[in-house]
Parts: C-alpha cells; sequence; structure tokens
C-alpha cells in the first residue's frame, strides 16, 4: 500500500500561493549591488522582507554580457514589475558597488515602471 506524498503549495492540503499575491505593499526598498561581473536587484518591504529580486544570470545573459548597463535594466525591470503588480507605488533606491548598472537601474526605475523614487 502506498501513501499519497502531498506537496507543499498544493491545493489538497489547503495551501496556494495565491495568498502572497494578495499582500498590498504601498512602498518599498530596492536594493542593488553592482560588482563589475554580475548585478542583483532586490526589492523588499520597509521592514526588509524580501518580495522580488532577480539577477543579470537568472535574466539569461552569460559570459562578458553580464557586465553591461543593458543587462542590469532587463534585470531591474523584471525585479521591479513583479511589485508594481502588488500596487507598489513608492520606493527607495539604495545602491551599493561600482558596476556599470548603476545608472542604468535608476534610469529604469524612473522611466520604466509607474514608481515614485527617493534617493
Amino acid at each position: 500500500m502506498t501513501k499519497l506524498i502531498l506537496k507543499v503549495g498544493s491545493h489538497r492540503n489547503g495551501r496556494s500561493s495565491a495568498r502572497k499575491s494578495s499582500r498590498r505593499i504601498p512602498k518599498g526598498v530596492i536594493h542593488v549591488q553592482a560588482s563589475f561581473n554580475n548585478t542583483i536587484v532586490t526589492v523588499t518591504d520597509v521592514r526588509g522582507r524580501v518580495i522580488s529580486w532577480s539577477s543579470i544570470g537568472t535574466c539569461g545573459f552569460k559570459g562578458t554580457r553580464r557586465g553591461t548597463p543593458f543587462a542590469a535594466q532587463t534585470a531591474a525591470g523584471n525585479a521591479i514589475r513583479a511589485v508594481v503588480d502588488q500596487c507598489m507605488q513608492r520606493a527607495e533606491v539604495m545602491i551599493k558597488g561600482p558596476g556599470l548598472g548603476r545608472d542604468a537601474i535608476i534610469f529604469q526605475c524612473l522611466f520604466g515602471e509607474q514608481l515614485n523614487l527617493a534617493y
């Protein structure tokens, strides 16, 4: 006799991922860690809980293209798009590192998505 193994998040055990998307976050913080080889964008709420994140490697860029401003702009767009769907309207930007993607990410935040930024 075999037992059924229920997956976490399946509809059989009552858990679903709809709970995560139902949170409304009006204000958040965009953390940017820009190195010469990679850029990581993390979006958190005011308390520091991670809502969304993206890096250049997860966007599909490989090799020397990972250090370009266009790749950083793509990673920022992916991370921010997820939180704009959760009704985030205002964000503060925290930038670390010497990488090339610093200016491109600020440009993407200002003109790419509907967010009011504070530096």
